[in-house]
C-alpha cells in the first residue's frame, strides 16, 4: 500500500488546481480519476468566460490543466475510487486494483447537471442541448431558445438570455415557479420572454442540431413542438457524494463544507461543485481547489510534524 500527503479524488479543476497547490507546497500529491482528467470541461466545447482565453475548447484547457498539475509534481492515475476509510490519522482510498493511504483527503468528484432522459436529449448534446446558460448563452445571440426548469436558476437563466436572444421560452412541469419572488418579478413583462407551465418535456428533435422540442400539455393532454434553435436544461445539480454516504454532513445532497473546504472529518477536505455553493463554475472550482489544498496542508503540518521538530522537543 503506497502513501501519500495527499490523495485528491477527482481530476476536474478543482481537483487538479487543488493538486497543483499542494505539490507546490512540497507535498507528496495523488490524483485519482475514474474517467479523465479534466472533469465537466474535458466534454465541454468551447469556453469563453475563463480569464485569459477568450475562447478555448475544454479538451484544450482541460490538457492545461493536466499538464500543468503533472509539472508542478502530482502523480494522476485513472482508476476509479470506491471507498474511503477514516480512522484516527489513517485516511485509505480503495481502488479496484489498490489501497492508498494519505495524511490528508480532498475530495473534488464535482457534480452533474440532472437530465430530462428523453429521446434526443443525449444525442444533441453539445448541439444546441445545453445545460449552463452562464458558459453556453453567448453562442445563441440573437436566436430562439427554450430554457427547461422552474428554480431560481432557470428563471434567472431565462432573464439574463433574454438579454442577448431574439425570444426566450422558459417551460415548467409544473403550474407555479419554485423561483424566488424577486427573480419572477424580473422575467414578467420581458416581451421577448414566453412563460408555459404545466408541460412536460417528451422529446428534443434535429438532425444535426437542435431544430425543435416537443412537449405535452398536461391539462389538456395535447401535444405541441416548439420550434428552437437552443434548449437550456436547468433542473438542478446532483453532486457526486456516492462515495462518501452519510459520513459527512450535507446540504440538500451537497457537502457542507465553507471556503476553506473543511468538512465534518478530521482531514477531509472538500473543493468544487461536490460543495455547496451558489455558483458552478471553473473559475469557483480552481478557487476551491487553491483554499482546499492549503487547509490540507496546514492540517499535515499540525498532526505530522517534521521528525526533526518531534527531536527538537524531546
Amino acid at each position: 500500500m503506497s502513501a501519500w500527503d495527499v490523495i485528491v479524488v477527482g481530476g476536474g479543476p478543482a481537483g487538479l488546481t487543488a493538486a497543483i497547490y499542494a505539490s507546490r507546497a512540497g507535498l507528496s500529491v495523488l490524483v485519482l480519476e475514474g474517467v479523465v482528467p479534466g472533469g465537466q470541461a474535458a466534454t465541454t466545447y468551447q469556453i469563453e468566460n475563463y480569464p485569459g482565453f477568450q475562447s478555448i475548447t475544454g479538451a484544450q484547457l482541460a490538457q492545461e490543466f493536466t499538464d500543468h498539475a503533472r509539472a508542478s509534481g502530482a502523480k494522476i492515475v485513472l482508476e476509479k475510487v470506491l471507498g474511503l476509510e477514516t480512522e484516527g490519522n489513517s485516511r485509505i482510498v480503495r481502488t479496484a486494483d489498490h489501497y492508498y493511504e494519505a495524511k490528508a483527503v480532498i475530495l473534488a468528484q464535482g457534480a452533474h447537471h440532472r437530465k430530462l432522459n428523453v429521446p434526443g436529449e443525449e444525442r444533441l448534446t453539445g448541439r444546441g442541448v445545453s445545460y449552463c446558460a452562464t458558459c453556453d448563452g453567448n453562442f445563441f445571440r440573437g436566436k430562439d431558445v427554450l430554457v427547461i426548469g422552474g428554480g431560481n436558476t432557470a428563471v434567472g437563466d431565462a432573464v439574463q438570455l433574454a438579454k442577448i436572444c431574439a425570444h426566450v421560452t422558459i417551460v415548467h412541469h409544473r403550474d407555479r415557479f419554485a423561483a424566488m419572488p424577486y427573480l419572477l418579478r424580473q422575467m414578467d413583462g420581458l416581451p421577448n420572454l414566453t412563460v408555459l407551465r404545466s408541460r412536460e418535456t417528451q422529446e428534443i428533435l434535429g438532425r444535426e442540431k437542435v431544430e425543435s422540442v416537443r412537449f405535452r400539455n398536461l391539462e389538456t393532454g395535447q401535444t405541441e413542438e416548439i420550434p428552437a434553435n437552443g434548449v437550456f436544461v436547468s433542473i438542478g445539480m446532483q453532486p457526486n457524494t456516492e462515495l462518501i454516504g452519510d459520513r459527512l454532513n450535507l446540504k440538500k445532497g451537497f457537502v457542507d463544507a465553507g471556503e476553506d473546504g473543511l468538512t465534518s472529518l478530521p482531514g477531509v477536505f472538500a473543493a468544487g461543485d461536490l460543495r455547496v455553493k451558489k455558483l458552478h463554475q471553473i473559475v469557483t472550482a480552481l478557487s476551491d481547489g487553491a483554499s482546499a489544498a492549503y487547509s490540507a496542508q496546514l492540517y499535515i503540518q499540525e498532526h505530522f510534524p517534521p521528525v526533526e521538530t518531534l527531536k527538537s522537543k524531546s
